[in-house]
């Protein structure tokens, strides 16, 4: 392809095959595929539960609702993150407490989370790691923290689906929290086109989401509050009766979607392993760069999924402004993307809780360039867009 983009999913005959047959069977929505998609990604992460969902941004805040999470609670959310983890806290009426990251990895550490506990100086419900460009944050002592704290963890595994946990088991498998959420975005590790999941352990909580996620609309009549409305004189259920008893929220997601993410399912392991060999290829290549361009820094937790592939770029020290460094690689068609600018730094936020001290953040924000990967992309396409850093950056 002429243009390289950051990202891009890869569609087959047979993803197409899959949708087409759903559309010829009937049931576009609330049909069988929802069931068949959950069972076999709680399967393939080695979840007792997957719950799937409209899109990432739906999970967490159904994970955020789930974990009880409501007004007078807080919770803490890493500083570089996309907009929707620190959101669907506020979604829920709770407060965040932002944490600050390593400089060299854009990740939780368990010494930023111990010094936001600090700073909150109170109890705090959740904590919300984030998995980062596909990177793992180191859990076992994320969540030895959190324990110690009474802390719920919900994992924002959004960027790391297909991660494998260097001790065995995938994030989202419960091994060291209570839900994990995943985005199916096209860009992500596979593409559902706009879709979620959130995988637990807890059945309660699965069963809870489910009905959230369509308006809690309750039609077992064991659930029913109100007798006299919900029976006929014989005591039968009136079959069009349902009961909501909290809040909930159209965040279901179509058979069409699922059809198409349970085929792309099959296809993750090939997927993850090509965007490892494009990683493992951008290293090599890079290294004639030196110091000033460099891979973010890997982490031991785990094998990365490489959702994306930043590199660290000191700008201010080659004399080149990001902006211009972007622009002028784009006209090499190589496209890049900046992963993220910190949510504490929103003029929301702001407002809210006014400016963070979060330098490792910054640090971070002001270096990082996202390259292209995904897994359609040739080796030669890896040394194009290396060839055009170069050329940009000399």
């Amino acid at each position: 392809m002429s243009f390289l983009p950051y990202g891009r999913h890869q569609i087959g005959d047979d993803d197409i095959e899959a949708v087409v047959e759903v559309l010829r069977g009937g049931a576009l929505t609330a049909g069988p595929k929802a069931a068949e998609f959950e069972k076999a990604f709680a399967e393939k992460l080695g979840a007792k539960e997957a719950v799937v969902c409209s899109n990432g941004t739906t999970a967490l805040h159904l994970a955020a609702i789930a974990a009880g999470l409501g007004p007078g609670d807080r919770a803490i959310v890493p500083s570089v993150t996309f907009l929707s983890t620190a959101n669907a806290v506020r979604m829920t009426g709770a407060d965040v407490v932002f944490a600050d990251v390593h400089p060299d990895t854009g990740l939780l550490t368990e010494e930023t989370l111990l010094k936001a506990y600090k700073t909150a100086n109170g109890a705090v419900k959740a904590v919300l790691p984030v998995h980062l460009n596909g990177q793992c944050a180191d859990m076992p002592a994320i969540s030895k923290v959190a324990a110690d704290n009474n802390s719920v963890i919900i994992t924002d595994c959004c960027h790391a689906l297909g991660a494998e946990y260097v001790n065995g088991g995938r994030p989202g498998d419960g091994q060291y929290e209570d839900m994990a959420c995943f985005s199916l975005h096209p860009v992500k590790s596979i593409a559902m086109g706009e879709g979620g999941m959130i995988t637990t352990n807890d059945g309660a909580k699965a069963a809870r989401m489910r009905l959230l996620r369509s308006h809690d609309m309750k039609r077992d009549p064991a659930d029913w509050t109100e007798r006299d409305s919900g029976f006929d004189q014989n005591g039968e259920p009136n079959p069009w009766i349902y009961e909501m008893h909290e809040l909930g929220y159209n965040y279901r997601a179509p058979d069409i979607l699922c059809a198409l993410g349970l085929s792309q399912l099959r296809k993750l392991d090939a997927f993850v392993a090509r965007r490892r060999e494009i990683a493992a290829l951008y290293d090599v290549a890079l290294a004639s760069l030196g110091n000033l361009v460099k891979p973010v820094t890997r982490t031991l937790a785990a094998e990365s999924a490489w959702h994306l592939y930043p590199v660290l770029i000191e700008f201010a020290t080659l004399g080149k402004e990001r902006s211009q460094v972007m622009r002028e690689l784009l006209n090499k068609d190589i496209g890049t993307q900046v992963h993220y600018i910190p949510v504490s730094s929103q003029p929301y936020y702001q407002k809210r809780y006014g400016n963070q001290q979060i330098p490792g953040a910054n640090s971070y924000y002001e270096r990082v360039l996202s390259l292209p990967i995904f897994p359609a992309m040739s080796d030669d396409d890896v040394q194009e867009a290396v060839s055009a850093l170069k050329s940009v950056l000399s």
